[in-house]
C-alpha cells in the first residue's frame, strides 16, 4: 500500500475515530451480542443479527483506519516552505474569472475532504489544476458545467 497524505488535523481525526471504535463502540457491541445471546434461540434473534452486523462493520473500519494511519504521511502545513507554490496542505485563495466569485480551499487527503469546510481532495479536478502553481497564475478546471478559469490570488501554509 502506498503512502497516504494527511494533514495533522486529518490524522488526529482518524486517530480519534479509531480510539472511539476500539474503546467505546467495540465494548458496546460485545455487550449487545452477549445480551442478545442470553435471550436464547439465535436463529430468530434480530438483536443478535444486528449486533453481529454492527460488530463486523466496526472491526472492518478499525482495520481500515489502522492501515491508513500506518501508511500515513502526516504533513503540517505550518512547516511547509514551498516558496509560494500550491502544494498538499496549502490553503489557496482563487477567483473565478468569468463571475468574479472568490473561493478559499485547503488541499487535503481524500479522507479529509469536505467541501462544506472548504477542504478539497488532492485528487479533485480543482486541486490537480492548482498543484505546482503560484499566486497570479491562471488555471483551467474541467467541471461538469464546462471549463472554468480561476486566478490564484494567494497561497498560504496555515
Amino acid at each position: 500500500m502506498s503512502t497516504i497524505p494527511l494533514t495533522v488535523v486529518g490524522a488526529e481525526r482518524l486517530k480519534a475515530e479509531l480510539h472511539r471504535l476500539k474503546h467505546v463502540e467495540r465494548p458496546n457491541v460485545i455487550q449487545a451480542i452477549s445480551e442478545a445471546r442470553a435471550q436464547g434461540d439465535l436463529s430468530e434473534n434480530a438483536e443478535y443479527d444486528a449486533a453481529k452486523e454492527r460488530q463486523s462493520f466496526i472491526e472492518g473500519r478499525i482495520i481500515e483506519l489502522e492501515a491508513k494511519l500506518s501508511n500515513a504521511q502526516v504533513i503540517d502545513p505550518k512547516l511547509l516552505d514551498a516558496e509560494g507554490r500550491c502544494v498538499f496542505a496549502s490553503t489557496v485563495d482563487i477567483e473565478e474569472l468569468s463571475s468574479g466569485e472568490k473561493f478559499t480551499y485547503q488541499i487535503v487527503g481524500e479522507d479529509e475532504a469536505d467541501i462544506k469546510e472548504s477542504k478539497v481532495s488532492i485528487s479533485s479536478p480543482i486541486a490537480r489544476a492548482l498543484i505546482g502553481k503560484y499566486a497570479g497564475d491562471v488555471v483551467e478546471v474541467i467541471t461538469p458545467g464546462g471549463v472554468k478559469e480561476y486566478e490564484i490570488l494567494d497561497v498560504r501554509y496555515v
